[in-house]
């Protein structure tokens, strides 16, 4: 699976803006710094159309180690972020869920016959 980078967002919106790179990404890092002290500080960032990214907090729980059978510990709560994506988001990562899904069938379809063809030992 392809991924994209910090580099690539700001090459990509320095060559479609015209604005120099390293002023992008001074923008670019601005706002994560901003987006991330805002979470450390336990306040909710809501990007509309994009998401919402919550800071929450993980119950406690109970942990086995492997090695150690039969013996427990807690595992204590930690803070977290949740996110929740936007409508927009959404419906596009559920078009490409749907092509995903689509594209494995058609190849599926397309190994089935000939693996049929293939002699039984």
């Amino acid at each position: 699976m392809p991924k994209l980078t910090k580099r690539d967002i700001v090459v990509a919106i320095s060559n479609q803006t015209g604005m120099v790179q390293h002023d992008v990404f001074e923008v670019v890092q601005r706002t994560l710094d901003h987006i991330t002290n805002s979470l450390a500080n336990n306040v909710a960032v809501e990007l509309r159309n994009f998401g919402v990214f919550q800071p929450r907090l993980t119950k406690p729980r109970v942990g086995r180690n492997p090695n150690e059978p039969g013996s427990s510990f807690v595992i204590p709560p930690r803070a977290t972020v949740k996110f929740k994506a936007g409508k927009i988001m959404r419906q596009r990562v559920e078009k490409l869920s749907r092509e995903l899904k689509e594209a494995s069938e058609r190849k599926a379809a397309e190994q089935q016959p000939a693996a049929a063809t293939v002699p039984a030992n």
